[in-house]
């Protein structure tokens, strides 16, 4: 897997880029079809969901079959990467290569920090703010699509520890020092929401400590062929600007500038957006259809659940 640094115009880190290959069906896999989704990892059903009638919800069902992508970190590790989340990136893609049950497949990703813009827009304390953020219901609940439209909830792929568990007061010690590690977070369009892929008792004492707690986003950006195709036609973009600037400056002289300083940062800009911009999350069609999912369903969840 090759690992590419982004960097801002000023030297900012902003995320750093994955091209994964040799990996046509992920082990963390999304099956989808006719409003019914199902994850799972290394075959083992983790989540079961179905999108409600009026398009408002994702009602689903949780098992506990969910295993970290990330091997636990020592407190000597989070204590040398404390505020440096692009080496945290390095370390987080080093243990998404190495596992057989993570999300990446053949294709261009983009390790994070940076969230969705809209994020606790009132500035409300974290715990307050987080606590809300964060899907409940064990083992069945809903993603609310009707009152956060915009803002991305969080989906634990397993219940929540609690503030007495022991990982959890570990770990607020080190969120009280301002050296916990990220939670790693994946972008799953079709539940338009992040799931919690590593770092649940992070995240819990995060919350316990009302700290924002440090997040690096996995999210899927355009693939290879996307990005000649767009490259091409963003520069044929460019010449053609520059071409009609020259033509001016013909007919009108020096006093019409030719064109480069007008059409090249959106040249820049295009390009940059062709490299991050985030794409839908790739399903596979569901073994079986709409019956192979209710088979599993049935299997899951011992009739308990129907995905209504």
């Amino acid at each position: 897997m090759r690992r590419t640094d982004r960097v801002a115009d000023d030297g900012t880190w902003t995320g750093l880029a994955l091209e994964a290959e040799g990996r046509p069906r992920p082990g963390l896999c999304l099956f989808a079809g006719d409003g019914r989704m199902l994850l799972t990892q290394e075959t083992r059903p983790v989540l079961l969901a179905a999108v409600s009638g009026d398009h408002c919800e994702v009602r689903f069902w949780r098992t506990d079959a969910y295993r970290s992508v990330l091997p636990p970190w020592r407190a000597d590790t989070a204590r040398d990467l404390a505020g440096r989340p692009d080496r945290w990136a390095h370390r987080f893609a080093e243990g998404l290569a190495a596992t057989p049950g993570g999300p990446l497949h053949d294709g261009r990703w983009l390790l994070t920090p940076q969230g969705p813009p809209h994020w606790n827009r009132g500035s409300r304390p974290p715990t307050e703010y987080w606590g809300e953020m964060i899907v409940e219901g064990h083992p069945d609940g809903s993603v609310d699509w009707f009152s956060f439209h915009g803002d991305w909830t969080l989906l634990p792929l397993r219940p929540m520890p609690g503030e007495d568990d022991a990982r959890v007061k570990a770990y607020r010690k080190q969120a009280r020092e301002g050296v916990l590690p990220p939670v790693l977070l994946w972008w799953v369009s079709g539940l338009y929401c992040h799931v919690v892929l590593d770092g649940h008792a992070r995240l819990a004492a995060a919350l316990a400590e009302s700290v924002d707690p440090p997040l690096l986003h996995l999210v899927r950006t355009a693939p290879g062929d996307e990005v000649v195709a767009g490259t091409r036609r963003a520069v044929e973009w460019y010449e053609a600007e520059l071409a009609r600037f020259a033509a001016l400056r013909v007919r009108h002289g020096d006093v019409v500038p030719d064109g480069a300083g007008s059409a090249g940062p959106v040249l820049a800009r295009r390009l940059e957006e062709l490299r991050t911009a985030t794409r839908p999350t790739w399903a596979w069609p569901l073994p079986g259809g709409t019956e192979g999912w209710r088979r599993v369903v049935r299997e899951t969840t011992g009739g308990a659940w129907d995905g209504s």
